[in-house]
């Protein structure tokens, strides 16, 4: 892993390195450059969510597009994948991102799209991250850039959106948890554009109450709503909206592996699933596999982030992949993870099943898992600590062929996040928490 990037993009505490407005300037520069290596056209796609620290690190990276010679075209408070739709769309060099996702609002970050709507794959980030951090990077010789607004750029989002239906919606009630961010503007637009009786929460944004208590972390205001209300169930999206998390009639919230359930089922039963297969992350649960591999759906899993799982659906010919998280990707719509998108395929496939999403859930048992995540002051290779190689061997012996134990670093934070699944929820919780204890005495020195 580089210097800079993580699992998705950069990420830290605003106005601390590397989130500052001069990281911004480099980020700007460095993108007009890699553009022009490329013989792209460096037009830069800049949009954010609402956090206060959105608008001056904007300004940092428009600044150093313009020095350089480039032009930046501004979409304003838009969620993520709205950026990775324009980019495309409007036949852009790149996109970037302010956002730090489902995180609170003291944490901002910088994502990248490239001229097809991607993210950056690995080799392409540490050539971007080369240049950041390369001092020799100067300003354009030339004549400036420019800094351009997009016009309507929530509504282009909206319109892309509403083609992605594969047929019209019945009436149904929907509860949308817009987590103060960046799809509070553009989801209860979308879903009233579709006639659907539907309510929005947490789109009071301040830029400090992203994600508070709200989102696709915090689903118990929501379900507390959708039973008040009798919906039919709830949407949460997170703070950049590219994550869907849903809650169903009852007030009890899925897992993302859930709604990949009945995703899949319901595009292998209309024969739109390509290759008849699913992609995930080692995240994903062991149900997931076996509800997959019982429908005749083929699974593979990769590591984590969506940015891997879309690069694995290209290799496998996937239409669909995602994770626990709520990033899911339906490729043969979009090139990235997409909230609202996700909504509008689990509100599809509650209709094309004629059944409630109490009902569709069944379609994947899930196994007990736990996942804890422990601060810790250093990042070493897993493998080389002794102590805590030797405890995960003695749990996965223990567990055999009923569980599976998953150790691995945030990319995004300082944690290292212990996961623990198998069938005795009180035995994977006392190896889980094994683990934690080594953990915590050979990290934090």
């Amino acid at each position: 892993m580089g210097r800079l990037f993580g699992t998705d993009g950069i990420r830290g505490i605003a106005d601390s390195y590397p989130i500052t407005v001069e990281m911004g300037v480099n980020l700007g520069r460095s993108i007009v450059e890699y553009c022009l290596k490329r013989r792209i056209s460096p037009e830069i796609v800049i949009g954010r969510d609402t956090r206060t620290s959105g608008e001056r690190l904007e300004q940092g990276i428009v600044s150093g597009i313009i020095s350089a010679g480039g032009h930046a075209f501004l979409a304003g408070v838009i969620p993520t994948p709205g950026v990775a739709f324009l980019v495309k769309q409007l036949n852009k060099g790149a996109g970037i991102v302010l956002s730090a996702s489902h995180n609170s609002h003291e944490y901002n970050g910088f994502k990248v799209f490239s001229n097809e709507g991607f993210k950056l794959s690995e080799d392409e980030e540490a050539e971007l991250e080369g240049m950041i951090l390369d001092e020799r990077v100067s300003s354009f010789k030339g004549e400036k850039g420019a800094a351009l607004t997009i016009e309507d750029a929530n509504e282009k989002y909206l319109s892309f959106l509403l083609k992605a239906l594969p047929e019209k919606l019945t009436s149904i009630k929907v509860i949308l948890d817009c987590s103060n961010g960046a799809t509070f503007k553009v989801a209860p637009a979308l879903f009233n554009r579709l006639g659907l009786d539907s309510e929005a929460m947490f789109i009071e944004h301040d830029g400090k109450n992203i994600n508070k208590n709200c989102g696709s972390q915090h689903t118990e205001s929501l379900s507390r709503r959708v039973v008040e209300k009798g919906a039919d169930l709830g949407l949460a999206f997170d703070g950049d909206g590219d994550r869907l998390i849903s809650v169903d009639e009852k007030g009890v919230t899925l897992t993302g592996d859930q709604v990949i359930a009945i995703c899949a089922k319901m595009l292998y039963d209309r024969g739109r699933l390509r290759n008849n297969m699913a992609v995930t992350t080692v995240m994903s649960n062991m149900g997931l596999v076996s509800a997959l591999k019982g429908f005749g759906i083929g699974h593979v899993a990769t590591g984590v982030g969506d940015r891997l799982v879309m690069e694995e659906m290209k290799r496998q010919g996937s239409c669909l992949g995602g994770e626990d998280s709520g990033h899911i990707i339906f490729s043969d719509h979009h090139t990235t993870g997409d909230g609202i998108l996700t909504a509008i395929q689990i509100i599809y496939a509650m209709q094309f099943f004629n059944k409630p999403l109490s009902e569709l859930s069944y379609m994947m048992q899930i196994f007990p898992q736990t996942l804890i995540n422990v601060p810790v002051k250093i990042k070493p290779e897993i493998s080389g600590v002794p102590e805590i190689a030797r405890v995960i061997k003695e749990v996965e012996k223990e567990l055999g062929d009923e569980g599976r134990v998953l150790v691995r670093y945030s990319g995004t934070e300082p944690l290292c996040r212990v996961m623990v699944e198998g069938k005795s929820k009180q035995e994977i919780e006392k190896s889980a928490n094994l683990i934690v204890g080594v953990i915590k005495k050979e990290l934090n020195l």
